[in-house]
């Protein structure tokens, strides 16, 4: 907002409005130079001619403020004939008119139009005040370097405005990434989040259910650890909207752990994190957290192994080995791989099973 803000100071603000006043400084220069070469009332001819310049200078100033392209060019062209029948008002002095009409159009032309213009003009100044014989003047050097500058300074600062618009869109642009990246964000922490932890809560869910008439006791242990996972991931889905989620291996061995028991799959985890680097912990932990749900819900396996080393961390099982699917949650796991610098591969062993590897 702010950069658009700056922008918009200088498209529409009363610095735009300065620079098109201070162009008045050349009317009111070739107006001071009637007198001079029209007497009478040929010089209030002379002055009401380029006080009409002036007039219409600022309505096509105000055009191409407000993009009225067709306007502004209507009205740049009758600038151009008042420039030309104040000539043998103003005779050389005529030509700082000259200096206003190039610099409003210059910076709407293309390069080569804009150059081209820019040199016949000055040109001009420089020529046309000695060819015409009746004016006994010399060459109009000052008008044709005011002329120059002018167009240089006016195209400065248009050049200037276009680079800030295109920062403002630049900046507009890295806004809306950071806006997708972080709902990206969100949406992939909520499926690897709920995946697991809806997952864990169907099972025991789905045992308590079984263990009612059978053993009473264990099917309230059973709904109590459902309670506990529900509350758990209203906690993480809170946590990770607002960006401060916090997953740790260790919490993953621990939590996937009861999850493939109850499953009635055969966890073969590791009980400590040591051997991996602080700098990876939260990272193994979203593999495990993948490979243990993917396991939970998909494989029908009877055993399941985490392997940990301080670069690698492996989770295999002896299910029936099919990939988990293009919504598994493998694809948001790449992306965390990815942008740890490593690799992840995923796919079936041999005789049977799934193996999901990590290594950076």
């Amino acid at each position: 907002m702010d950069g658009t803000s700056d922008v918009q100071r200088w498209v529409r603000g009363w610095r735009l409005r300065l620079l098109d006043a201070g162009m008045l400084v050349y009317p009111a220069v070739t107006v001071a130079a009637v007198p001079q070469h029209a007497p009478g009332a040929t010089a209030v001819l002379g002055c009401a001619i380029v006080a009409a310049f002036a007039v219409c200078y600022l309505l096509a100033a105000a055009a191409a403020a407000r993009r009225a392209t067709r306007p502004f060019w209507l009205l740049l062209g009758g600038c151009a004939v008042l420039f030309v029948l104040a000539l043998p008002f103003a005779h050389a002095d005529a030509f700082f008119l000259a200096a206003v009409v190039v610099s409003l159009a210059v910076p709407r032309l293309p390069r080569f139009a804009a150059v081209s213009l820019v040199a016949v003009s000055a040109l001009a100044a420089v020529v046309v005040p000695p060819a015409v014989l009746p004016w006994r003047t010399g060459p109009g050097w000052t008008q044709a370097v005011a002329l120059v500058f002018t167009v240089l300074v006016v195209s400065v600062f248009a050049e200037a405005i276009r680079a800030n618009a295109a920062l403002v869109e630049a900046r507009a642009e890295v806004a809306r990434l950071a806006s997708e990246a972080e709902r990206n964000r969100i949406a992939r922490d909520l499926h690897d989040l709920l995946g697991h932890s809806l997952t864990a809560i169907t099972v025991k869910s789905t045992l308590a259910q079984r263990l009612i008439a059978a053993d009473g006791a264990r099917a309230g242990e059973e709904m109590s650890a459902v309670e506990t996972l529900a509350r758990q991931a209203l906690a993480d889905v809170r946590a990770a909207v607002s960006g401060y989620r916090e997953v740790t291996l260790a919490g993953e061995l621990a939590r996937g752990r009861e999850l493939l028991r109850a499953c009635g799959v055969t966890a073969d985890l590791p009980t400590a994190t040591d051997v991996v680097g602080p700098g990876q912990q939260e990272l193994f932990g979203w593999v495990v957290r993948e490979g243990l749900t993917n396991v939970a819900r998909h494989a029908r396996a009877t055993r399941c192994t985490v392997t940990l080393s301080a670069s690698t961390v492996e989770v295999v099982d002896d299910g029936a080995g099919g990939s988990p699917g293009p919504g598994s949650g493998l694809a948001g796991l790449r992306e965390r791989v990815a942008a740890a610098g490593g690799t992840l591969d995923a796919g079936p062993v041999r005789p049977r099973g799934w193996r999901l590897r990590v290594t950076v």
